[in-house]
């Protein structure tokens, strides 16, 4: 209901002439500055309806020639405006208010709602900057204290126009200008390179990442461009670029934990393009990659190793890289390429079959490999399907190897594939023939000690045929004599490198044989058989077969095994780490030493068994299998056993019945001293990194390893388990599992 007062205002207004159209300026929509004008402003507005009551219609539609075009500053506040054109003359507000007075004929006014949505957005995004700034160690200073409180605000600042801040200052900046580092010097926001999910990685560490991947990691697949740039990686496709980062983080000492924040990401990304059908070949360069160095994994029914290498083979030969010549009989465009693209083509199918090998070798699978006329054996031939000395020497110990798993252990006659007593024979002595002429051939060529190392472990994939052998086998202790020597040059080679190689190795593989560099960045496949070759040491030892040996030599070997896989453990509490634990343990538990009956000087004991296998079908790793189903069926079904002691390294004097001999064990048995990261509580889609309940991965005591018969006195030779983790269902980790992404 209206006030009387209202009414008589409304009535005396319309009597003026001026309708119900008009209304008088709000003083809320004024400046405080510009009220002391109001009165003289209403004597002006009266005389300006009086002028306008008494024109013509025409002239109504008309722009009045006396009227003045008001400053921008006035305009955007919608206020009246003295200022005077010509000459050009600053209204008395902008004066007053020290503003910049100006006329813009383009000008158009900024709505205070948007300019409020937008200044509200960009103080939001300087608080998770300032957040993530204090995260990384940096503070805020208490002049700034001040500042950054301004922050809580929905407005920053009291007045803000159009032409004096034209826009508004970047995020990077503004936290740039608030904080400081305590730490010396002053703190420049780091520059985001690129993102993935919740991952971000700075310009610096991306170049840091991608020179000591092609300087440690690319040697030993040498397949990539090392003169192209992170970019050109990404634009090739993202996959690829996250790869390279993935596997140079696993070392990278600015930032220990780039490889377990990206691992989760990685993941998803990596399932998500595998889903999507990928048609281009740098996707199998990815692949290659994350075989090779695969994320680290706390269970083997998580590790997708063996699943991504046939996945990896089917899409190289969907897209043709086996028949680059005919690269359009595999696509729905003509494609046309040049003798690089033809070339590096070429040379990415020779590398896929390359890891194919090394994984069905390490994982004792049959290889998914396809050794066609692409990567026939041209003798030297220089030109497009060349792949040059270092990729071409891989290439051949891995045909090598192939043969030896095919010929060996793909027997159809046989229901688990293994070759006869007398045809093993016979393929040994054909092998071992060749090997000695691969080699030969090799060490001519004087090539990297990678290419060395690889040779010796194609050495020890053969000679781990002679647990296959019956005892009565002729020339059996002559097998396990070429078993021992294959097993120490590869442990030998492996730990320090021998003085010969080291004296004939050119200066610019000098790096090679230096600082553990095997082991700091050793693919997967050599983290593989150097466990095999550790526990085929001490299952030689623990036989009768260590009449035949040097024991000290062989116990100093053992204590190097345990040292170069700790060293190879890229996240403490991985696999590696938790073999080395077991290993030590089982040293204890085994107490293999110099007093027992077994060793005696005077002791002839006899041929026997004992070394036979039962798990026959996992080509030369059914050693590692066959480990294990033993001690499930002898130890785990009864219970016996507890690991309470894997919150620690366990050092061998530590058990009771630990003899004399094994006491020292305690300073070459320590973990290594290069840098773990200890944190494991990134969580993946399909359980690369599993974290763990309480920091520890392996913390949980003996509730998660029980059954292992550890520090048990009635332990007998016969118990030891060099990789449960291997198969899937004999250990319950005390772990707490993401559920898999939603294939919708």
């Amino acid at each position: 209901m209206e006030s009387p007062e209202f009414a008589a205002g409304m009535r005396s207004h319309g009597a003026n002439g001026a309708g119900p159209h008009k209304r008088k300026r709000s003083i809320i929509d004024s400046s405080p500055a510009s009220l002391l004008d109001n009165d003289h402003d209403d004597q002006d507005d009266d005389h300006h309806v009086t002028e306008r009551g008494d024109a013509s219609p025409e002239a109504k539609g008309r722009r009045l020639p006396g009227v003045k075009r008001a400053c921008n500053e006035c305009r955007q506040q919608k206020l009246r405006c003295d200022v005077v054109q010509d000459p050009f003359q600053g209204c008395s507000r902008c004066n007053r208010l020290k503003l910049e007075c100006k006329i813009e004929s383009n000008f158009k006014r900024i709505g205070k709602r948007s300019k409020h949505a937008e200044m509200e957005k960009e103080i939001d995004k300087l608080r998770r900057a300032v957040q993530a700034a204090k995260a990384q160690g940096f503070t805020v200073e208490e002049d700034d204290e001040a500042i950054h409180s301004q922050l809580q605000s929905p407005v920053v600042a009291s007045q803000y126009t159009h032409t004096r801040n034209p826009s508004l200052m970047g995020s990077d900046e503004a936290v740039s200008s608030l904080l400081h580092l305590k730490r010396g010097g002053s703190y420049t926001i780091p520059r985001i390179a690129r993102e993935l999910d919740d991952f971000r990685i700075t310009e610096e560490h991306e170049s840091l990442l991608f020179s000591q991947f092609f300087n440690c990691y690319h040697p030993f697949l040498p397949f990539l461009n090392p003169n192209q740039t992170p970019d050109q990686y990404y634009q090739q496709h993202p996959l690829l670029y996250w790869s390279i980062v993935a596997v140079a983080s696993r070392r990278f000492l600015p930032d220990p934990t780039i490889l377990t924040k990206l691992s989760g990401p990685l993941t998803r990304y990596l399932w998500t393009t595998i889903g999507e059908v990928p048609q281009s070949y740098y996707v199998v360069k990815a692949l290659c990659l994350l075989c090779t160095w695969p994320l680290p994994t706390s269970t083997t029914s998580s590790d997708p190793t063996h699943i991504l290498c046939g996945v990896l083979m089917k899409i190289a030969t969907g897209i043709g890289l086996h028949r680059p010549n005919h690269i359009n009989d595999f696509s729905r465009v003509a494609v046309e390429l040049n003798n690089d693209g033809l070339h590096d083509r070429i040379k990415t199918w020779a590398v896929c079959n390359i890891v194919a090998q090394t994984i069905g070798t390490g994982y004792g699978q049959p290889a998914s490999t396809l050794y066609d006329w692409t990567l026939a054996v041209r003798g030297g031939e220089s030109g497009l399907f060349s792949l040059g000395p270092e990729l071409e020497a891989r290439l051949q110990i891995e045909r090598f190897c192939d043969k030896v798993s095919k010929e060996m252990y793909s027997n159809a006659s046989d229901p688990r594939g293994v070759a006869g007593d007398e045809h093993r024979a016979m393929l040994m002595r054909v092998y071992r023939r060749e090997f000695n002429e691969l080699q030969a051939s090799i060490l001519s060529q004087n090539l990297s000690p990678i290419i060395n190392l690889h040779l010796r472990a194609a050495g020890l994939h053969l000679r781990l045929a002679g647990f296959f052998d019956s005892s009565k086998t002729p020339a059996y202790l002559d097998d396990l004599m070429a078993l021992w020597r294959a097993t120490t040059s590869y442990l030998d080679y492996i730990l320090e490198g021998d003085s010969q190689s080291q004296s004939q190795c050119p200066q610019e593989y000098q790096y090679q044989v230096r600082d553990s560099y095997f082991l700091q960045y050793a693919t997967n496949y050599i983290q593989q058989m150097l466990v095999a070759a550790g526990f085929a040491l001490l299952k030689l030892m623990r036989s009768f077969f260590a009449k035949q040996i040097d024991f000290e030599r062989g116990r100093n070997l053992f204590h190097g095994a345990i040292r170069a896989i700790r060293t190879t453990s890229v996240i403490q509490n991985d696999l590696n780490w938790r073999l080395a634990e077991l290993m030590v343990q089982i040293w204890n538990g085994a107490r293999i030493d110099a007093i027992s009956p077994s060793f005696q000087a005077n002791d002839n004991p006899e041929i026997d068994d004992s070394l036979q296998l039962k798990v026959r079908c996992r080509h030369s790793m059914s050693l590692v299998f066959d480990s294990i189903w033993h001690w499930r069926e002898e130890y785990q079904a009864r219970g016996r056993g507890t690991l309470d002691a894997l919150k620690q390294p366990t050092h061998p004097d530590s058990a009771n019945e630990s003899s004399a001999s094994s006491t020292h064990l305690d300073t070459t048995l320590a973990p290594p001293p290069h840098s773990i990261p200890a944190n494991l509580g990134i969580a993946t889609s399909n359980g690369a990194l599993t974290p763990s309940a309480g920091g520890s991965a392996l913390g949980g005591g003996g509730a998660m390893l029980d059954g292992l018969p550890y520090g048990n006195a009635t332990t007998t030779y016969d118990v030891w388990d060099p990789q449960h983790w291997m198969l899937d269902g004999l250990i319950d980790f005390n772990y707490t599992f993401v559920p898999p992404i939603d294939a919708n």
